[in-house]
C-alpha cells in the first residue's frame, strides 16, 4: 500500500521585511479601512474603524479613522518593518484627512500622497431620484 505524502506549507505570515510599502486609506461614508501592502501589492497588515471596536455612527467619525490608522502603523513599526511609504486615499468619507494626518505624524517617511478616488467621466446613468 503506497501512502501519498502531503507537503507541509509554511504559514502565511512569514516575516519578510518590507522597508517600503503602500498605505491604502479607503474612506467610505460608514467606515474607514487602512491597508498596508508591500510594493507588489500584497497585503501585510490592515485595520478598520469597525475592527478597532467602534460601532454604529461612531465608526464613521474622524477619530475612529485616526485610531485605525495609528493601529495599523504601530503594529508594523513595533516589528521594525515599515520605514518609507506611499499613501493612496480613496473615497469621500469623513475620516480621510484625519487618517492621513495620523500616518504623517507616526514617523513613517512619506514619499507621496495620492488621491485615487474613482471619478466617472460621465459613465453610468444614475438611478432615478427617490420620492419619499
Amino acid at each position: 500500500v503506497t501512502r501519498r505524502t502531503t507537503r507541509r506549507f509554511l504559514p502565511r505570515r512569514t516575516k519578510h521585511r518590507i522597508l517600503k510599502g503602500i498605505i491604502y486609506v479607503r474612506a467610505s461614508f460608514r467606515n474607514t479601512i487602512v491597508t498596508v501592502t508591500d510594493i507588489r501589492g500584497q497585503a501585510v497588515s490592515w485595520s478598520s474603524a469597525g475592527a478597532c471596536g467602534f460601532k454604529g455612527t461612531k465608526r464613521r467619525s474622524p477619530f475612529a479613522a485616526q485610531t485605525a490608522a495609528e493601529n495599523v502603523i504601530h503594529t508594523l513599526m513595533d516589528q521594525g518593518l515599515l520605514k518609507q511609504a506611499e499613501v493612496m486615499i480613496s473615497g469621500p468619507g469623513p475620516g480621510r484627512d484625519t487618517a492621513v494626518r495620523a500616518i504623517a505624524k507616526s514617523g513613517v517617511l512619506l514619499s507621496y500622497i495620492r488621491d485615487v478616488t474613482p471619478m466617472p467621466h460621465n459613465g453610468c446613468r444614475p438611478p432615478k431620484k427617490r420620492r419619499v
